[in-house]
Formats: C-alpha cells, sequence, structure tokens
C-alpha cells in the first residue's frame, strides 16, 4: 500500500485559491482525497471586486484585479485527477457563512475527515506605534478566529467520522515574532494554542491537530515583498533558498495521513533552517 493514501477522505481547505492553500488543495487530491477548495475570493463571482475591496485587504484586491485567483480553476484540476471537488466563496469571519459552507460540504460529500485552516491576512507591516488598531483586529478576526470558526464547525463531522485530522497554518512569525508584523505574528502564534487544546480535546475522538510553522515560501504574496525584503529573508535561511508552496502541501498530507495518527500537538518548521541561528 502506497504511504500517505487519503483515498476515501473529504479535505476541506481553506485560502485555496492561490499559494500554499491551492498547494495543499492539489497535493491532498494526488493523494486521493475530495477536496472542498474555500476562499473568499473566487474567480466567476459577480462580485469579486468588491469582495476583495471589503476584505480590507490591500493583497487581495491585488490579486484579484490581477487576476491571480485560482480557486475554481483549483477545482477543476482535481476533478481532472478524478476526485471530488467544489470551489465555494467562504469568508471565515462570518460565523454562520462557515458553519453553512461547512454544513452543506459535509452533506454533499458525505461527511468531513480534513481540515486545513490556511486562510489567512499578510499585508498590515508597521512598527508598533503605527500598527493599525483596525488592521490589528482584522488580521486576529481571520488569521485566528476564522481558525477558530472553521474548527468548531467542523468538529461534529470530524467526530463523526473517527477519523479528523486539524492542520493549522502557523509561521516562523508566530513562533518568533516578526519585525513590524505584532498583528500577523500575535495571530500566528495564537493558532499554536488553538492548536494544542484542540489536540487535547480531539485525541479521545480520532482527531489529531498539528500546526506547519512556515518559512520563507515563494507564494504569489512573497513575490509582491521587495526585492530587499526577499533576499534579506534568504539570506536569514539556512538552506539560502525559499521553499516551495508544494514543500508546505507535502508536509500537510503527511499530517492529514494515518501514517501520523500518533502525532498531535505537534509544531512542524517547514522553514528551511530560518528558525536556526544563521550567520
Amino acid at each position: 500500500m502506497p504511504m500517505f493514501d487519503l483515498s476515501g477522505k473529504v479535505a476541506v481547505v481553506t485560502g485555496g485559491s492561490r499559494g500554499i492553500g491551492r498547494a495543499d488543495c492539489l497535493a491532498l487530491a494526488r493523494a486521493g482525497a475530495d477536496v472542498v477548495v474555500t476562499d473568499i475570493l473566487v474567480e466567476s463571482d459577480p462580485e469579486l471586486q468588491q469582495v476583495a475591496q471589503r476584505s480590507g485587504s490591500v493583497l487581495a484586491q491585488v490579486m484579484a484585479s490581477e487576476g491571480v485567483v485560482y480557486a475554481e480553476r483549483t477545482a477543476e484540476e482535481i476533478r481532472q485527477m478524478g476526485r471530488r471537488s467544489r470551489a465555494v466563496r467562504m469568508d471565515v469571519t462570518d460565523r454562520d457563512e462557515v458553519e453553512r459552507v461547512l454544513g452543506a460540504a459535509a452533506e454533499e460529500f458525505g461527511g468531513i475527515d480534513i481540515l486545513v485552516n490556511n486562510a489567512a491576512t499578510l499585508d498590515h507591516l508597521g512598527q508598533l506605534p503605527d500598527q493599525s488598531p483596525e488592521l490589528w483586529e482584522r488580521d486576529l478576526a481571520v488569521n485566528l478566529t476564522g481558525a477558530f470558526n472553521c474548527t468548531r464547525a467542523a468538529w461534529p463531522h470530524l467526530k463523526e467520522g473517527g477519523f479528523g485530522r486539524i492542520v493549522y497554518m502557523s509561521s516562523v512569525a508566530g513562533a518568533q515574532g516578526g519585525f513590524g508584523q505584532a498583528s500577523y505574528s500575535a495571530s500566528k502564534a495564537g493558532l499554536l494554542g488553538l492548536m494544542r487544546s484542540a489536540a487535547l480535546e480531539g485525541a479521545r475522538h480520532g482527531i489529531t491537530s498539528n500546526a506547519i510553522v512556515a518559512g520563507a515560501i515563494a507564494t504569489e504574496a512573497f513575490n509582491t515583498s521587495s526585492a530587499s525584503t526577499r533576499e534579506r529573508m534568504v539570506l536569514r535561511t539556512a538552506m539560502r533558498s525559499t521553499g516551495r508552496p508544494e514543500d508546505v502541501a507535502h508536509a500537510v498530507c503527511f499530517l492529514a495521513s494515518p501514517e501520523a495518527g500518533y502525532i498531535t500537538g505537534a509544531a512542524l518548521p517547514v522553514a528551511g533552517g530560518i528558525d536556526l541561528f544563521t550567520f
């Protein structure tokens, strides 16, 4: 039997329209899972530009205006693999919408086995005196409370199936802090506490809960940063390179697999050594 076989499993991925989330969706499908691709941005949505603007995310607005939104394309690629898939617009900060979307997904696909909490904002930069209180609240709402909303909505379905896997997408900024990234770092650090609480509570129900602690990954969002910023991050990384979204996705597949059934409450760095003392 091949390792990391997810045949017959149903995965829900948040923030699946591009970057790490899209890579997670495709990798889970290659491992055999059916995948529900959720994102606040879906390319055929007639309100795409308005949704991006209402999100308060400059990055989301740029991606929407430049056509870097691949939710439906990702779902189609998954269907071409012979798996079931659907792209659904979902705002993780809207608790009622999350409950509705995940409930509909469980009904259509016959349950939910895997939840990947990937949706996040990453465009609020500024030292503490310059941090916007409004963007602080937004980042906590999306990155942390959004993951809580999805975990809470998925929990009864994960419990019912007897095989539950939750993967949270954290960051080295959450583990170590980030200069000029107070809101992002705090929200990503909070995910680690949420993950471990879910691990403790889920253990008796067959639900594992783990986190990826990602470093400098060459996503569309990363590539919007300045060349000097990207260079500094690469030089700070022991392997002297950025990671690929697929590097994260492979780790997600492992944590979602039966082979990782005795791993819970773990924060797995996929960071090329950026978390090491490097000089």
